[in-house]
């Protein structure tokens, strides 16, 4: 965390536009909104469309300051560190920015949408926005948290077949399972991941996301891919993680492999349309949410930490 202690933490975040400032006018007050990553809107990757690469996205989500430097947020005996994420939204208030603001239907159930800002639209815009499988299209993800079965969903959405997930937690196999994957591999008990693929998809998977960020579960999922096959990464256990690629083979397979970041979504744009797929019974992200009072956020972490909880939401009392 770039941020200075203490600090106002949370993101994800919805709720009901209370007050706007003079220049703001696609949202007004009582409006029903999710809050997501923010993005500067004057870089040239904001202008080319692609706000989930801003070149201010680290400042501008990690630092605690607006970009003028100020914070929103102070206690008796100075600043506190905020708009984390844009939004520092374990709050019963938050100051948020146009940017980082998307206005929502009003007959969906504002509840269950906060997840939309950031994991649910990693893994779904990683399949809808980046590899945009053909229907028919083998895809695997590997890790079944809340951005694998949101990209296990979208899969389903896209007409991908086979779909495959590889998890070690059998209560989210057999959820991954419950929401459309042919196939839930466990990779301490199969003995070869990959070659349990392959003979799945008839020699190798068209598109793979890989939600761990393990370096070694990376090289299998890549030995994984058939000819023209694609990967997507989204995350890495650490700093420093690398992986080590063979060459030939990728280059003969005409492998690509895609680094990711927000799905490559437009919130404005992205998020919506998940909602309507959600409101159409299609996307149902309600199967890997459970709620929890503010007052019981150490338990919902520990749920999280443990395996035991998908996706946490927290209601504000």
């Amino acid at each position: 965390m770039a941020a200075p202690r203490p600090v106002v933490l949370g993101h994800e975040g919805s709720g009901i536009v209370e007050r706007v400032g003079a220049a703001v006018h696609s949202v007004a007050p009582g409006d029903p909104v999710v809050m997501s990553f923010l993005s500067c809107g004057d870089c040239a990757r904001c202008a080319g469309g692609e706000p989930s690469y801003c070149l201010h996205f680290l400042p501008g989500n990690l630092s605690g300051r607006r970009p003028d430097g100020t914070t929103a947020l102070f206690a008796d005996d100075g600043a506190v560190s905020g708009h984390f994420f844009g939004q520092s939204s374990f709050a019963t208030s938050s100051v948020a920015n146009i940017r980082n603001v998307v206005k929502v239907r009003a007959d969906a159930p504002l509840e269950f949408l906060g997840p939309l800002g950031c994991g649910i639209q990693t893994g779904a815009g990683s399949v809808m926005n980046v590899l945009r499988p053909k229907p028919g299209e083998s895809l695997a993800v590997f890790g079944a948290g809340g951005v694998g079965l949101s990209a296990v969903m979208a899969a389903v959405v896209e007409g991908c077949s086979p779909i495959i997930v590889v998890e070690p937690n059998a209560a989210r196999r057999a959820l991954a399972l419950e929401l459309g994957a042919h196939a839930a591999l466990d990779p301490l008990g199969e003995p070869d991941v990959t070659g349990k693929i392959k003979e799945l998809t008839g020699g190798g998977v068209n598109h793979i996301i890989d939600t761990c960020g393990i370096p070694a579960v990376i090289g299998q999922a890549i030995a994984s891919l058939g000819m023209h096959g694609q990967i997507v990464l989204l995350t890495a256990t650490s700093l420093e993680a690398t992986i080590t690629l063979p060459i030939l083979a990728l280059v003969g397979g005409g492998v690509r492999i895609y680094g990711v970041n927000m799905g490559n979504s437009v919130p404005q744009e992205f998020i919506p349309r998940l909602v309507d797929l959600f409101m159409a019974g299609r996307f149902p992200i309600d199967r890997l949410m459970k709620f929890y009072d503010f007052a019981d956020i150490n338990q919902a972490l520990a749920d999280q930490e443990h395996g035991l909880t998908i996706k946490p939401v927290l209601r504000m009392g």
